[in-house]
This record gives structure tokens, sequence and C-alpha cells, in this order.
């Protein structure tokens, strides 16, 4: 945000995630309250994870406060948000949180705040729990770092989707036990497969599933989509030449379901497309990138 564009106090979304911690409680079974009686080992870190992110939520208003801005709490649900009111959107949570917000956000700046470092990996995050207030001031006077982060388009039978897929897709038979049959081409290379489905996303999941899955890490620059294949099935030894690739910018990665149930899942297990039989579903890079605040553009990963 540029002082010219900005002659008011800016209007800042406040997205805040919803903690395990409430949404177990908040369960009617009571089954929380009684693995928390027992002290189960499952438990064992949501309250701390939840008071640490309790504290920080508290945190970020105070900041918000002091610097003399407008704020709104957007609830998270299913059906997003309109960010086009907003200057700024502030996250609280951590990567999936910012997840969450980016389907909403286009060319607005988002500044994550990570709410709970001990239990979050938070790669994502331009400020933490604790060190709140510079980050927030500096994204509001605008000096923040800012790294452009590319989003995926995903298109299903000539439609889009989703133009703003951060971290990735995940096509799969609707059933994780059965094999997913699909005929795949990029760059007119064209193969039949079977496999357990495939990842493909941009630089920003590179460290995620896909880097699970034998994939490599992308810089968070790179324009790049990569796919990685889940446990192709070749047994008579066949060689797939797109079990791993690159997709470049301004190509296109087509897929034909051969499956009767499949699915999409896009940026998580709750963005779910239904794919049928002959569905053709089309990916490639997205014209949105995500404008991300406090973030290093080169980020440390241990190999």
């Amino acid at each position: 945000m540029s002082a010219a564009t900005v002659a008011r106090p800016p209007r800042v979304a406040l997205v805040l995630k919803r903690s395990a911690w409430d949404r177990l409680m908040a369960r009617p079974d009571g089954r929380m309250r009684e693995l928390m009686r027992r002290a189960d080992p499952t438990v064992a870190k949501v309250k701390a994870s939840h008071t640490s992110h309790v504290e920080t939520v508290a945190e970020v208003k105070r900041a918000l406060a002091e610097a003399g801005v407008r704020y709104c709490v957007v609830p998270r649900t299913r059906a997003g948000f309109d960010a086009t009111a907003f200057d700024l959107v502030v996250t609280v949570g951590g990567d999936g949180t910012l997840l969450y917000a980016s389907h909403s956000v286009g060319d607005q700046p988002v500044l994550a705040v990570n709410s709970a470092p001990q239990h979050s990996v938070g790669f994502f995050c331009g400020a933490r729990k604790g060190r709140v207030r510079e980050a927030v001031a500096s994204a509001l006077r605008g000096q923040s770092k800012r790294v452009l982060l590319t989003r995926m388009r995903v298109a299903l039978g000539g439609r889009t989707v989703s133009s703003r897929v951060l971290n990735d897709a995940l096509f799969c038979h609707v059933s994780p036990a059965a094999t997913t049959r699909y005929i795949i081409e990029l760059d007119g290379l064209v193969e039949e497969h079977k496999s357990s489905g495939f990842w493909i996303g941009p630089a920003a999941g590179s460290t995620a599933a896909q880097r699970s899955a034998g994939g490599k890490v992308l810089p968070l620059g790179s324009r790049e989509l990569q796919l990685v294949v889940r446990e192709p099935y070749t047994p008579l030894g066949e060689q797939y030449q797109l079990w791993r690739a690159m997709v470049q910018p301004g190509h296109v990665l087509r897929v034909r379901s051969k499956c009767h149930e499949a699915r999409l899942f896009l940026d998580g297990a709750d963005n779910e497309v239904r794919v049928a039989l002959g569905d053709v579903v089309e990916l490639s890079e997205s014209g949105e990138p995500l404008t991300l605040l406090g973030t290093p553009a080169r980020r440390r990963w241990r190999r």
C-alpha cells in the first residue's frame, strides 16, 4: 500500500483460525473432554496451542488498535469472504489459515502471523507470536518485504474451477484404496497412467506433499508447476516419462479421467471437486499471483 492510494486509515481484514481445541470441545459426543481427563497423548498439545493462539490474537488486535486502523474480523467459513473492501489481509493461525484466506484474496497483500510457533511450521508467516507489533506497523506503512507467489489455475471441462490454488492439487480416485486411472498430456507427450493419483502445484507447495512424494523444493519465486505421481503402478516394467515433470509458464497439463469417480482436492481436504469418467482437467499457471508480506524470498529447508 502506498501513501497515494491510502489517504484514509487502511481497512484490514483479520482472518482467525478456529483452534483444534475450540472445534473438538464443541463436538456433542464429549470425546475431547474424556481424552483430556485421561491425559491422552493424542491431545496433549491441543490446549497449549489454543492458549498460544488466543494470546496471539489479542496481540494482533492490540497492534492494529495502536496503529489506529479499523479492522474487521472475518469468520472462517467454506464460502470464503470478499477481500475487495480491504487494503490488507492479516491471518492469524498458521499456513492452513493463510491457504484458506488466499482463495478469497486477489491483489491485496497478506501478512500471515504464526500464532503457535511451538506447534506450527508457519513457512509463509511473516510474523509470529511475541513479534507482531513491528510486523504489523511495517505492513501498514508499506515497508514490508514482499514476495509474489505463483498460484495455479484449475479448469474442469473448459470451465475455471479456481485460479487461486497456492499449495497444490491432488487428483485421485474417490477411494484411497483404489487405483487411479487417467490419460495425461504435456507438451505433446501423452501417457496412460495407473497410480495412487498425483500431486501438482506451484512453488509454494513444494515443501509439502510434493516433496514428501519425491518432488524437489522449488525457489519461492519460481513460476513453474511441479507434477509428482504417487506410487506409479508399472507391473510390467513400464517407464512413465510424466511421473515427475515441470509445467512451464504458459504451458498446460491436461488429464482425462478414466475413473468413474475421481476427486480433485485443492489446497487441502475442504475444497473438493468431483471428476467423472471422461472429464478433462487442465492445470496451468494462474495470472493471479499472491502478494505475501514479511516472508523471505528464500526459505530454509532441512533436506
